[in-house]
């Protein structure tokens, strides 16, 4: 079963999400490490893919230096095989539906849930085909995590009400990168979702200060980082786990200060 509802249980939650391979995976396995040591409640763990369209040019360029590099879909598997050793935190995949069709759809699930990831996010699955992996998600206990954007509109009760594990809100229209504004009205979203489920819900895209953070899981029950995280990487390289666990603990830090509504 899915422990996902474990990284809200201690208070607003902190999402990070690494490209796994970017630079290369040693490298992936020390920086999710000092996450986790660091206090991040679930991490993301993107598996590359050459065409990932719901990316900016940060993270589209973490895949392809992980691709490059020789990062493949068993690659990872056997990456959280070994983080799975000491790593007890909610551990989710970020990927593309190729991805997961093109290794086999019940094969990959299936190892997913073998290895201990929790859930699965496919940000170019419409609600609407979900139909093709949800079944094989629900088999094995791999929550499939639904994403709400700004265009969602009428569509969003309807998406919440079948959520599984937390419902990832998109902030703001595009792709992802840091944001130096978050000018999205999200409080009508997050009424909707308040009002139709219980599952918790995290906002990400744009997001890389520690007041951003707050301010967004002000809103909700936690923020997802990302670009920032990703450009870390790119200007360390192999040294980056270091700077990246300092960068987490900031960010916890300041989601565990005293909320103001004002914020």
């Amino acid at each position: 079963m899915s422990k996902i509802k474990n990284a809200f249980a201690g208070g607003k939650a902190f999402i990070p999400f690494i490209t796994c391979g970017d630079p290369d995976l040693a490298t992936t396995a020390a920086c999710v490490r000092e996450m986790v040591k660091n206090g991040a409640s679930l991490i993301e763990l993107g598996i590359p893919f050459s065409d990932p369209t719901a990316e900016g040019v940060v993270i589209q360029n973490a895949n392809l230096r992980a691709l490059r590099g020789g990062t493949t879909t068993d690659k990872v598997f056997e990456l959280v095989k070994d983080l799975r050793r000491d790593v007890k935190i909610p551990l989710v995949f970020m990927t593309y539906a190729n991805v997961v069709f093109g290794y086999g759809a019940e094969k990959f699930i299936s190892t997913c849930a073998a290895l201990g990831i929790d859930g699965l996010i496919l940000p170019d699955l419409p609600f609407e085909e979900k139909g093709e992996f949800l079944p094989l998600c629900r088999k094995y206990g791999v929550d499939l995590i639904s994403m709400i954007a700004p265009t969602s509109e009428n569509r969003i009760a309807m998406i919440v009400r079948e959520a599984e594990g937390f419902l990832y809100i998109v902030s703001s229209l595009g792709v992802t990168g840091t944001r130096n504004k978050i000018v999205t009205d999200l409080a009508p979203i997050i009424k909707i979702v308040r009002e139709n489920t219980k599952i918790p819900c995290a906002i990400g895209f744009g997001i890389s200060t520690p007041e951003q953070a707050r301010a967004m899981a002000n809103l909700s029950d936690g923020a997802i980082i990302g670009s920032a995280i990703i450009k870390i990487l790119a200007e360390h390289g192999s040294n980056a786990p270091k700077f990246i666990g300092a960068y987490t603990k900031t960010i916890v830090n300041s989601l565990r200060r005293k909320y103001d509504s004002n914020v």
